[in-house]
């Protein structure tokens, strides 16, 4: 029997945010804005009573991957996101062209 809480991220539309819900409590969230065909990440935060169980990453991850299945841009605005990318550049072909340069050059010394 599994004793871990469940963990779901949902796109909340009318708030423009992804969240992320542990059991049935809102841990944190995403926030955005829609321009075109572009998913605007303009802010990402985790309640300080659900740090340090790595929601902030899956909440990143989860966003990201509901962004390439809608078929859209990322364009990471929030340091938060941007830093994700970086670290895991399997979601740069995400980024819009101006943005991925940015995050390119911004890489963190390996």
């Amino acid at each position: 029997m599994n004793s871990q809480p469940e963990v779901r991220v949902v796109d909340n539309p009318e708030q423009s945010r992804f969240e992320i819900h542990l059991a049935e409590e809102l841990a944190g969230r995403a926030e955005y804005r829609l321009r075109d065909n572009r998913v605007v990440f303009t802010h990402t935060e985790v309640d300080q009573a659900f740090a340090g169980k790595g929601l902030a990453g899956k909440l990143a991850r989860q966003a990201l991957d509901m962004v390439r299945a809608a078929g859209r841009q990322a364009t990471p605005l929030c340091p938060f996101i941007a830093d994700y990318i970086r670290k895991h550049p399997e979601y740069l072909d995400l980024v819009d062209e101006q943005h991925r340069a940015e995050l390119d050059q911004n890489k963190p010394d390996q």
